[in-house]
């Protein structure tokens, strides 16, 4: 990896999440959510792909340090880590493989409508007392908590 795809990509992945809360809480109403979607790799290293691992666990804290900074006006802010998603990205990434989902408890990939659900419970007033939490949606691969 060359430095100009880790600068492009902490332009986008990282800067782009920190400027979408910065830019977005001012117009949120006391007592909203935001959830950014990240992935596993802010809990566990993926061998193949460097950048992330670099950059997620970095936007996790980040989540942290803006629940604190939201808290006051009751706006929550959580992340959802995400793993294997049977989305057109996970197609390419894998480029014709076959899923390791051996390292998912599960044993499957996921399909993007359980992201989604998990999505609307933590923007929902059913998850009104969490915030700064960084939440696995993996089918059980992290091995950690």
């Amino acid at each position: 990896m060359g430095a100009g795809q880790w600068r492009d990509a902490f332009e986008s992945v990282f800067l782009g999440a920190v400027r979408l809360v910065r830019d977005l809480s001012p117009s949120i109403a006391d007592g909203g959510a935001i959830a950014l979607i990240l992935a596993i790799s802010a809990k566990e290293a993926s061998m193949t792909m460097p950048i992330s691992n670099g950059l997620r666990p970095g936007l996790a804290m980040l989540v942290k340090s803006f629940a604190e900074e939201l808290g006051p006006r009751a706006i929550r802010i959580n992340a959802l880590l995400p793993n294997l998603f049977a989305t057109d990205r996970m197609k390419k990434v894998l480029a014709g493989k076959q899923p390791p989902i051996d390292v998912i408890a599960l044993r499957c990939v996921g399909e993007p409508v359980e992201l989604a659900r998990m999505a609307a419970v933590l923007l929902s007033p059913v998850a009104s007392y969490v915030t700064g939490a960084a939440i696995s949606v993996d089918g059980g691969q992290l091995k950690s908590l």
